[in-house]
This record gives C-alpha cells, structure tokens and sequence, in this order.
C-alpha cells in the first residue's frame, strides 16, 4: 500500500510539473520509444518500411518517408504523426489498434517538447580528467541530480553502510563484533575496502556473481552440476583474487585451453557446459564480449537494436562451430577444418556466415573455393598432431578471442556496466545485458570514463569496485526518485549464497553450510533480478522446508539460547534484533515482538527461536540494507 501511495505520490508531482524542451529525449527514452516499439515498429522500422517511413530512432522519426515529413518540432497539432493517432485520423493509425489516450497524450508531449534548433558543429567531445573514478562518479551522478531536479538520499549511518559492504564483497553480514569494531575505529572506509578486496571471501563472492551472469542457475536438482569439480569455479576465484585482468580472463574463457597452467584447470567449462550447442554457446558469449544478448538476431536482422545484424549472430556461431566436447573429460577441442556455412534470412537470401565481431571487424579467412567444397583434414593442421586434445595452427576460436579482449571496446564497457548494476541495483545502462540502442545509458559520460579508465589500467577488476563502493552513491540510503537518476541505493534482494550465510552469522554459527547454500539456491535462484516475484514454493521453504529446521536446530544451543536466556522479553527482542539487523527495535516493533514472547511465557526456547525465524525471513533481512 505504501508503494502504491508513493507512486501515486510521483505520477501528481510528474503531472503538475510538465516537462521542458530540454527533456525531449527522456520522453523518447522514458515513454515513446516504448509505444512506438509495440505498436508502430513493425511496419516502420528496420525490418520493413511502409511509405518509406521508420520510427525506431528519433532521427528516423524527424526524417520523415515518402510522403514527407510526419513531425514539426513543438508543433503536435501540425504534425502527421500525431493526428493520426486520433480516432477519426485520415490515415487512421496503427490502422488496426487504437493507441490509449495516455498514450497519444505522451507523443504529443513528446513532440511539443522538441526544440528547432541550428546546426552545430560537431567539436571533437573531449572527456574530461578526474584524479580518480571515485571523485568522476561522484561529479558525474550529481551532475544528474542538479540537471533533472533530484535531491539525493541522505546517507546512511557508519553500520548500515558496514552491513552493505559485507554483503557485497564478502557474502554475508557482519558480526555484531565486527561492526563494532569498525565504528569505533573512526570507520576508515578506505581500509576496510582494501582489506576484502584481497580476501578469499571477495574471491568467492565475485566468482558466485560471475559463474550465474556467465552461466546462469542450473535449473535440474543438483544446483551446481559439475562446475565444481570441473575446476571452473576454481578458475574463476583464482581470476578475482589475484586481480588478474579482466580481458585476459575473459580470453582464457574463450580459447578453453586449460593446458598445464594451474590457474586455468577448469576454464573449458564454460563451453563444455553448452554440450556442442554452437548457437547456445553464441548467446552466452555475446552478453560477455559485447554487453548485449544477439538472440533476436537469429532470423533477421535486429528487430529494435538495428545495430545487430543477422551477420553478428551467424558470425558469433562460426567463432565456435568447430569446436566440440571431448568424451571422458571437460576438454573442448576444435577442428582445423570445416565450418563454412550460410544463413538465410527472411527473403530466402543466403549469404556466407564470416566470423563478423559487433564492433565491424571481420575476421580474415578464405574459403575453400566455396561453401559446399569438402575440406580434408591433416596432422600438419595441428601444433601437436599426436596431443589427446589437438590445437588448430589456426584456431577460429583463439582469433575471435584475441579480437574480443584486445580490440574490442564493447568488453569494457560491458564489465563496468555489469558491475555497476552488482553493487549499485540498477545498471548505468538497463537491462545491464541490453547494451544497445534501444537503451541509452542514463549517464553516458560517466560509463564512458569509467569504461576508459578500466581499459587503460589494465581491466583491473578490484580499481572498478573499489571506485564504486567507495562512492558517495553507495553510501546513500533508499530513495523514491527515478531509479536512472541513481539519487538513492536501490532495493536488491539477497542472492541464496548471501542468505545462507547470513543466517548462520545471525544464529551465531560459523558462516558456510554446503547443504544450506544449496538448499537456497535450489528454493530462491534468482542472482539480482529486475524484479522480484516470490513465489508459493519460496514460501513454503521460509515457512517449513527441513534446510530452515535443520538450521534452528543447530542454533538451538547457540543464539536461540542465549537470546532465551536473557532476564526480561524487551531484552530478548533487543539482542534478537541486534543479532539479525544490527539496529535496535522501534516501539511498535519492540511491542508486538514482546507480544510474541508472551505467548509462550513457559517456553523461552521456542519463543526466541520463532521470533528469530519471522527476523530471518523478512523482508528487511532479506534485502540489501
């Protein structure tokens, strides 16, 4: 109800402030592009252009078709595009669907809040210095807040910001112990930064991130599969603890060439898992070198991102159509031969799939005198002809690598972006998988220099997050502006790892439980969704399922103990609270958790325990504070 009140709240304030001139492009971003995907893009975008009109991009929109143009800046009334969306438009249109009121009400703002404008010319932007990625963020994100008239969230206190840190880079909450010590050591935030980023738990907690944005959850009853025992998550910790850049480990995913190396036992994994599925391993890999999924490319040209072609899809499957899996281990090997085919697209055109990167380079190679010519394979093709697992003297997989991670600015961008959205709720831009033009990015200086400053320091994954945790917005509180203003921290649910442990933590027990961890991530699989569902299963686990016994059981002698043990029930509840929140109880809260109590003043045990697991299972615990 309160969301609801706060949003009604926002919709009144939108409405009695309307929009200037300069906001032209946020009612594009913000309203229009939406509406004209779903109902005009179709017919007039990159696929298919009746009356030679596209409206996928503002600059198509203003550059008119065969019959003129349909927009004059400020000017709704004059202009075709928006008459026509009028019941009795002469053409009527969408001519088979009637756009809402609010709909047409949005274009037309849309369109009066444009501006005629001379042409400028086009200096070189130059970007400019900051001495560090804290002081750009900082400047850049408040840049944002005095441009659209956002106040910040206050910050948060020294504790709450300790949990934050936690939860984020170690996987779990502190100690009461722990935040004790650290606000009473004048919260030097700079040195406990320093100390997680070269701990083993932020190792593990990167490769927990990574492995489900790399991978996904694994949706069969073992919910890790074989990712352990390949090695692959030993990879991955290898790669966050000791802050090995961020291209090379990305190219060692590509080039799945375990080899000798003890820091590369497991890197096949990741195409090993895809079972010789070329198109699947193509979707995995796009999001990870290009920070956009392809998928919707696979028939034809990008419907909406007319930056992605039918050749990006097909390309990206012809980096790895040679390779295959290796029965009796996790090894991919790869042909030094084959691998030449067509895709056809929509019009029944064939044409030869290239190795063709999104960035616009493709990848030298010649065919055997066409197509459908049979190539004969040979010992002299391979390094080691007589190797369990031969490697090409030209690997296509090792050329698309190498071009991914060294010349390639997308790769940057995409880590930054992905990593922004891990610690900060939202991606700069989002979907943090759709980095494309059909989402502009909310600060595009700021993911610029913050790109530019990873690339040119080597990929160094602990500079990103240090930069960000150390930011005036990660210390912010909740906020009810718009989320792309970033004028506040927003709400994250908890992923299972971090559960699992913090509910040890909060029971006094040391943090890792096997059983425990995976019992979550089986019940809650979600790693940082757009929004969040709970569903009728989760709720039962919360509520009764034999991982959450279990787990009290263990506790019995512990926490619950203790907590029961105190003299009077406010103290109980206090320590509870303490224990799980690390902040005292508010009035209402301290009487009707006393009320709880009270109802079995004869078993202190059970009570303790009972309002321990309502702690565990709340909202507030289970969200990042």
């Amino acid at each position: 109800m309160l969301r609801l009140i706060t949003l009604l709240t926002l919709v009144s304030v939108i409405l009695a402030h309307p929009v200037s001139a300069a906001d032209a492009k946020a009612l594009w971003s913000g309203k229009v592009q939406k509406i004209f995907d779903v109902s005009c893009v179709k017919c007039h975008g990159p696929l298919e252009q009746k009356s030679g009109l596209e409206l996928d991009t503002p600059d198509m929109v203003l550059k008119g078709g065969e019959n003129g143009v349909v927009v004059k800046a400020g000017k709704p009334e004059e202009s075709a595009l928006f008459v026509n969306l009028a019941a009795k438009g002469d053409p009527h249109m969408p001519p088979k669907k009637q756009l809402t009121d609010a709909e047409r009400d949005a274009v037309k703002e849309w369109i009066a809040a444009m501006t005629v404008e001379a042409p400028k010319s086009q200096a070189p932007k130059v970007a400019r210095h900051f001495d560090s990625g804290v002081q750009a963020i900082d400047a850049l994100v408040a840049e944002g807040w005095e441009r659209t008239g956002v106040k910040p969230a206050p910050a948060v206190d020294d504790a709450t910001w300790c949990r934050r840190l936690y939860l984020d880079l170690v996987g779990r909450i502190p100690t009461q112990a722990e935040v004790a010590d650290f606000t009473s050591t004048g919260s030097k935030r700079e040195a406990l930064v320093d100390k997680f980023l070269v701990s083993k738990d932020y190792a593990v907690r990167m490769r927990e991130l990574w492995d489900a944005f790399l991978l996904g959850r694994l949706k069969r009853g073992d919910p890790d599969g074989r990712r352990k025992g390949s090695g692959w998550w030993a990879f991955l910790e290898n790669a966050f603890q000791t802050n090995r850049p961020w291209n090379e480990t990305v190219n060692d995913v590509l080039c799945a060439r375990a080899g000798n190396k003890p820091e590369t036992k497991g890197v096949s994994w990741f195409l090993y898992e895809q079972k010789n599925e070329h198109q699947r391993i193509a979707e995995a890999v796009a999001p990870l070198v290009y920070g956009t999924r392809i998928d919707c490319a696979q028939c034809h040209d990008h419907p909406l991102a007319r930056e992605i072609k039918q050749a990006h899809y097909w390309g990206l499957v012809a980096a790895f159509n040679r390779s295959k899996n290796v029965e009796g281990g996790t090894a991919v090997g790869e042909s030094a031969v084959g691998g030449f085919m067509n895709f056809t697209n929509l019009k029944k055109e064939s044409q030869p799939a290239m190795v063709t990167l999104l960035t616009g380079h493709t990848l030298p190679e010649t065919w055997p005198g066409g197509a459908d010519k049979e190539e004969k394979d040979k010992d002299d093709n391979y390094v080691d002809p007589k190797a369990k697992v031969r490697v090409p003297k030209y690997s296509r997989r090792e050329a698309f690598a190498e071009a991914a991670t060294h010349d390639n600015p997308l790769l940057a961008r995409a880590f930054v972006n992905r990593m922004w959205a891990a610690l900060v709720g939202r991606g700069i831009v989002d979907p943090p998988d759709q980095m494309n033009a059909r989402n502009a990015p909310s600060h595009p200086e700021l993911l610029d220099w913050l790109a530019t400053d990873f690339a040119s320091h080597g990929h160094n994954v602990r500079r990103v997050v240090r930069e960000i945790v150390l930011s005036r917005l990660y210390a912010l509180g909740a906020s009810d502006a718009p989320p792309e203003t970033f004028a506040g921290m927003r709400e994250r649910s908890l992923t299972a790892e971090q559960i699992a442990r913090s509910w040890r933590v909060a029971l006094g027990l040391t943090p890792e439980d096997d059983g425990l961890r995976k019992a979550l991530v089986t019940a809650l699989p979600d790693v940082l969704p757009k929004d969040y569902n709970a569903t009728f299963q989760q709720a039962q686990f919360l509520t009764g399922s034999p991982a959450m016994t279990g787990l009290f059981l263990s506790a019995k002698d512990g926490a619950i103990g203790r907590i029961a043990a105190l003299p009077d029930p406010a103290a109980r509840v206090r320590e509870a609270f303490q224990s799980v929140y690390g902040r005292a109880p508010d009035t209402e809260e301290l009487a009707q958790s006393e009320a709880l109590l009270h109802s079995h003043p004869d078993k202190p045990g059970d009570s303790a325990r009972d309002l321990l697991w309502a702690l565990l299972t709340s909202a507030e615990f289970l969200s990042m504070p």
